[in-house]
């Protein structure tokens, strides 16, 4: 089992910047994947960009060249991002694939961008 808690939501204005972090617990040497979705009111939960243990980190189209993901170490990840937007507001969630292939979700973090 995984555990994971993300923190790092707020409210932003648009141009602005946020960074998300997501703190794993339990088995986490047995994560492959680590990654964000998120979901605005009335939207499906959609992919925002995951890393794997070996390889590169692949983006939506839609934050491309404005979020970077990334892993500091086995416990941490982290969502960075840039010229925020209005469509960025969403619950965003912290998510891992183990090696077995079971998905571990976190609880969600609130990003809100307006003026």
């Amino acid at each position: 089992q995984v555990q994971l808690v993300e923190s790092g939501g707020a409210l932003a204005q648009p141009g602005g910047s946020l960074k998300l972090s997501c703190v794993a617990s339990g088995r986490v040497f047995s994560i492959r994947t680590v990654g964000w979705y998120r979901q605005a009111p009335g939207k499906r939960r959609e992919l925002v960009a995951t890393v794997p243990n070996s390889g590169s980190a692949t983006y939506a189209d839609s934050v491309k060249g404005r979020f970077t993901i990334f892993r500091e170490d086995v416990h941490t990840a982290y969502l960075e991002m840039n010229s925020l937007k209005p469509e960025d507001t969403a619950v965003y969630y912290c998510y891992t694939r183990d090696f077995g292939g079971s998905d571990y979700w976190g609880r969600g973090t609130q990003v809100t961008v307006s003026s």
